[in-house]
Order: C-alpha cells, then sequence, then structure tokens
C-alpha cells in the first residue's frame, strides 16, 4: 500500500509563503500524474494544482494561479507546492496524491493563513 506523507505546513500570515513535501513510498512514482488537494473545514476537498509524470505539464485551479508552483523530484519520490502571497481562504489542510486520487489518503498537512 502506497504511503503519502505530507509536510512543511504551518501559520503564517497573510502574504507569506510556505513550501509543502509529499513524500510518497511508491518506487513507480515517475509513472503518475500527481496532485495537490485542499480541504477546508465544513467544505469538500478540492484539486489545488495537478503535474505530469515528467513535471512538463502543470494545471492550477483559479484560486491559486499565479500563486502556487507544484513541482517534483522523481528520484526523490517527492512533490513539492510553492505557496506564495497566501491569503485566508487558502487555510486548509493539504494532501497530496495521483491526479486521480487513487492512492490512500495521508494525513495531509495543516496550513493556516493569519489576516
Amino acid at each position: 500500500q502506497v504511503q503519502l506523507v505530507e509536510s512543511g505546513g504551518g501559520l503564517v500570515q497573510a502574504g507569506g509563503s510556505l513550501r509543502l513535501s509529499c513524500a510518497a513510498s511508491e518506487r513507480t512514482f515517475s509513472s503518475y500524474h500527481m496532485g495537490w488537494f485542499r480541504q477546508a473545514p465544513g467544505l469538500e476537498r478540492e484539486l489545488v494544482a495537478t503535474i505530469n509524470w515528467s513535471g512538463s505539464m502543470t494545471y492550477y485551479a483559479d484560486s491559486v494561479k499565479g500563486r502556487f508552483t507544484i513541482s517534483r523530484d522523481n528520484a526523490k519520490n517527492t512533490l513539492y507546492l510553492q505557496m506564495n502571497s497566501l491569503k485566508p481562504e487558502d487555510t486548509a489542510v493539504y494532501y497530496c496524491n495521483t491526479k486521480g486520487g487513487v492512492w490512500s489518503w495521508g494525513q495531509g498537512t495543516q496550513v493556516t493563513v493569519s489576516s
């Protein structure tokens, strides 16, 4: 069973930055299109960004476009999300998974942005 371990979250003021990491135990990590998702209290989990297997193509939700950057290091089986110009509405638990969400979800990492 694939294990996903997210880290890098924390409390930051509006306008600040955080870099999230996601370590995957799957040896074929490099074969999968990956994504970052987030879930705010009382809301459904939503897709934030995706990246193809090679890192050459990315997609961003309109709400984060221009502020977040998704990247990956296939040699380290690790996915990243650089988050800049953070807003209070970015507050959520952030998760990584394949683009289709087929692996078991990890525990996520909490991001809290204060105004």
